[in-house]
């Protein structure tokens, strides 16, 4: 064989062990997703940081699947959502769809994690799922929303703490979030929580009003016991 066929020869092995790799990757992700979805005590996983007491608040936490959430709880979320982001949803190209966005949070793939106080007022909560973006096993957050009354007490940062625990617990690669650009709040919250531009994340001139921000989770190798009797 001439050096030019030993050479495409070579370049031909590289290319189909890359692509068993990438397969391998991609299929040890979803493996991931469905067991992190087939847990049914998610509490376990991040007990400590379910607990938040500060000088003004004093909260707890808790995790359930939309499923068996309490239906108040529910409403009381989906209203919430609106109050926070109804304006900013109408002032870009998404514009505000009450019924599509119902329809997004009560999915049956939706988890929430739910802040109250000790007099049982609901003060914050965050909507996520498990799920495969891009090639990649992620925790998806789709809403961080906090009631006035809980806000700038270091809530928001504590509810990502939690799902940061949670990814890095269930073999996710990233908690990935959508941001609103013209919502400069709460993309500087998210930045100074650690989370920075996405490379998923498309060019500003094909979608100005959003972008994707993401933080990395640092892989252990030590799987949960219940991920492995999932």
């Amino acid at each position: 064989m001439g050096k030019k066929s030993q050479a495409s020869a070579n370049k031909s092995k590289e290319k189909r062990q890359a692509r068993k790799l990438e397969q391998r990757r991609i299929a040890d992700g979803m493996a991931h997703v469905t067991s992190a979805n087939k847990l049914k005590d998610m509490a376990t996983l991040c007990k400590e940081l379910l607990v938040y007491r500060s000088r003004e608040l004093e909260v707890d936490m808790y995790i359930q699947r939309v499923t068996d959430l309490d239906k108040n709880v529910l409403d009381w979320a989906i209203d919430l959502t609106e109050r926070n982001m109804k304006r900013l949803y109408e002032t870009c190209a998404w514009g505000w769809n009450r019924e599509r966005k119902i329809e997004e949070m009560t999915d049956d793939a939706a988890w929430y994690l739910i802040a109250k106080d000790q007099k049982d007022n609901l003060l914050a909560f965050s909507h996520f799922r498990f799920d495969m973006d891009f090639g990649d096993p992620v925790l998806y957050c789709y809403e961080v929303q906090v009631e006035a009354g809980g806000r700038r007490r270091g809530l928001g940062q504590q509810l990502l703490r939690v799902l940061e625990r949670l990814a890095l617990a269930t073999r996710m690669r990233f908690v990935r979030l959508t941001a609103l650009t013209h919502n400069p709040a709460a993309t500087a919250f998210f930045k100074a929580c650690g989370y920075s531009l996405d490379e998923t994340s498309p060019p500003k001139e094909e979608a100005s009003h959003y972008e994707i921000l993401s933080k990395a989770t640092e892989m252990e190798e030590d799987i949960p016991e219940e991920l492995d009797d999932a």
